[in-house]
């Protein structure tokens, strides 16, 4: 004898419904985590552009405010550069008046401090200048003389060691030939110690040993 369970079958459609809506459910729960992640994405985006865009907005207007002030100093800029070359122009002038001033008063130092230096029983016949250079031509009464005037060349900040070229006797003088390089530059040495020992022993015009030659 065959037995058909009926409640069993009558059940079954019932389990059916329950999986499918649970299915559907799932799915439907599915779709909604996804819509809503792609909504937040979305969303996250649309706020980064904001942001994005926010920022580039206010980097546009710091441009045009430093644009705008380039273009306000433009004319001041113009104005100091003008200024720095009306200076260098002027120092220029400057600069080239102080070098002519200079050279006209170098032969009148140069003049002077050989005048200065002149002992007594001595004299200059000819002198020839040139830029750095000096030759002096003169006689002196005797030797003493001329050997006082070396000193007192020497002493002279401006020059340098003076050469004693020739010494010629004629008749009753000595003829002689000095030659000195100088510069008008600050002075090449001290000469605390020469000036020293020229005030206490000879004076800066020879006359002690102008002296001694008229002894001789």
């Amino acid at each position: 004898m065959i037995r058909i369970n009926l409640l069993a079958e009558g059940r079954r459609p019932a389990a059916v419904r329950k999986t499918r809506t649970a299915a559907l459910a799932e799915r439907n729960w599915t779709n909604i985590t996804l819509t809503a992640c792609i909504l937040l994405g979305v969303i996250a985006v649309v706020g980064y552009w904001f942001v994005l865009n926010e920022h580039r907005a206010e980097k546009r207007q710091e441009v045009a405010t430093a644009q705008a002030e380039v273009e306000r100093l433009k004319p001041i800029l113009q104005e100091v550069e003008d200024f720095k070359k009306k200076q260098a122009d002027l120092e220029r002038k400057i600069e080239v008046i102080t070098n002519l001033k200079n050279n006209q008063r170098g032969p009148v130092r140069v003049m002077d401090a050989i005048s200065r230096a002149l002992p007594e029983l001595l004299w200059l016949d000819q002198m020839e200048v040139k830029a750095s250079s000096i030759r002096l031509n003169g006689r002196a009464f005797n030797v003493n003389a001329i050997s006082n005037f070396l000193e007192n060349l020497d002493k002279v900040p401006e020059f340098m060691e003076p050469h004693l070229g020739t010494v010629n006797e004629a008749g009753e003088v000595y003829k002689f030939t000095i030659d000195v390089d100088y510069s008008l530059a600050p002075p090449k040495k001290d000469k605390a110690a020469g000036d020293g020992a020229a005030a206490n022993g000879t004076d800066s015009d020879g006359t002690s040993g102008a002296g001694t030659g008229t002894d001789g």
